[in-house]
């Protein structure tokens, strides 16, 4: 699976002039925990991203006013860029060298397709993770017998059977 089958298409975007506070309503308002800057005088072009983590380590731990500040200025200004056609592990390798949690998902010309976040790529490895393990289970219960009658249990002691 590449990443444009597995972004997310509905990227939430916010001037970067706009109030932190509407940056952080608009957050708790959708569920997300990132927005799509984008430049005040061409809102399609994006700009930079600010996440819910830039908001609360560069604004409320050094005690500023939200009313005070745009959110550009809280903002993360590098765009990490991955093209679509990238793998989950290219995507991992990419969040790791970069240190970021979130990478945007380009079409071959470069233009915005989508953004990916570090849950999107658990959810996806876990599924699949999960799906091997039971896989495993079931193939392993297939193949072997009980050593033991299942319904006895170690010390002497029995399952109750119930008469239907």
């Amino acid at each position: 699976m590449n990443l444009s089958q597995l972004c997310q298409r509905d990227i939430l975007t916010v001037s970067a002039e706009a109030p932190v506070r509407k940056a952080a309503e608009m957050m708790r308002v959708h569920h997300v925990g990132a927005l799509a800057l984008t430049d005040p005088e061409d809102a399609t072009r994006v700009v930079g991203v600010v996440t819910d983590r830039d908001l609360v380590i560069n604004l409320l731990a050094q005690d500023r006013l939200p009313q005070e500040q745009n959110v550009g200025a809280f903002s993360t200004p590098h765009l990490i860029r991955v093209p679509g056609t990238a793998s989950v592990h290219e995507a991992v390798q990419a969040m790791t060298q970069h240190g970021v949690r979130r990478l945007f998902v380009t079409e071959a010309d470069g233009r915005l397709m989508g953004l990916v976040s570090l849950d999107d790529l658990l959810v996806h490895l876990a599924g699949g993770l999960a799906q091997a393990l039971r896989i495993g289970i079931d193939l392993e219960s297939s193949r072997t017998t009980p050593m033991f009658n299942p319904a006895e249990l170690p010390g002497g002691m029995y399952l109750a059977q119930h008469e239907p």
